[in-house]
């Protein structure tokens, strides 16, 4: 089976990334193979189901910032997964209900549960793209619907960059989906790292497995993904570390030692 075929086929058999994270979440959209795969990334990584919840708390940040601070009123969340509580659209039209997004997604478990959700949603969609296809995704008609390219964009790539390789360019993905945007136009990203919990690569060979290979990077390797643009403070740290809320744990326990968090800002 070809990697584009695991794209577009549903193969509970297979581990998919995103039903594995709806199972770190406690989500009940998993199917046994990814309960297996979860259960042995956790035998690397103990504390992954709070570093889950600690990713999913910095969407729910990430998004107010850009709504409420950085102004904007579209959103362009690459790799939506599996609907839970507090999805993108919910909690930018909490901040502002002006706001429109577009989810872009592969998995065919994602996109059937984000259509029944957006049924009767006006501001929010669903499209059906692999994120390494960024001409498709940016010429799709629906996408230019909902965004207008003359008005600045927040794009959300949380947990997604890890799944490309280098051979993937992550950076000129970054930069083409940027590209017909204006400045003003920002980027929140969260990355997968060994760089303090060296265990995260053998917990990555589990992924050689499901539909997308994952790939780990260091803090200089995540900061050159957005070169060129303007970092928003506190650049780049721990999840749990950017700007937290009142009562969030920002020290550096284990399950905040897995991923890195950013926003970066197109001038």
């Amino acid at each position: 089976m070809t990697d584009s075929d695991w794209h577009t086929t549903f193969r509970p058999d297979i581990p998919s990334s995103a039903r594995i994270y709806d199972y770190f979440l406690g989500g009940k959209d998993n199917f046994p193979a990814d309960r297996e795969a979860a259960e042995e990334i956790a035998a690397y990584l103990p504390a992954i189901r709070e570093a889950a919840h600690i990713n999913r708390a910095f969407v729910r940040r990430a998004v107010r910032y850009l709504v409420k601070e950085a102004g904007l009123t579209q959103l362009l969340d690459i790799g939506a997964g599996l609907p839970t509580k507090g999805n993108v659209h919910e909690i930018a039209k909490q901040a502002n209900p002006r706001t429109r997004v577009v989810y872009v997604d592969h998995d065919p478990v994602v996109l059937a549960h984000a259509r029944d959700l957006l049924n009767s949603v006006t501001n929010a969609v669903i499209l059906q793209h692999d994120m390494r296809d960024v001409e498709d995704i940016l010429a799709d008609p629906e996408l230019r619907r909902m965004l207008s390219f003359d008005e600045p964009v927040g794009i959300m790539l949380v947990s997604m960059l890890h799944f490309l390789s280098d051979d993937d360019e992550p950076a000129s993905i970054i930069g083409r989906l940027l590209a017909p945007f204006p400045a003003g136009s920002h980027v929140a990203l969260t990355h997968g790292t060994a760089d303090v919990a060296p265990r995260v690569n053998e917990a990555a060979q589990v992924y050689e497995t499901a539909t997308t290979p994952m790939h780990v990077r260091s803090r200089e390797e995540v900061l050159g993904l957005v070169e060129g643009l303007e970092l928003i403070e506190p650049g780049v740290v721990w999840t749990a570390q950017w700007r937290p809320d009142p009562g969030e744990e920002t020290d550096h326990r284990p399950c905040n030692s897995y991923y890195y968090a950013l926003m970066a800002r197109k001038v």
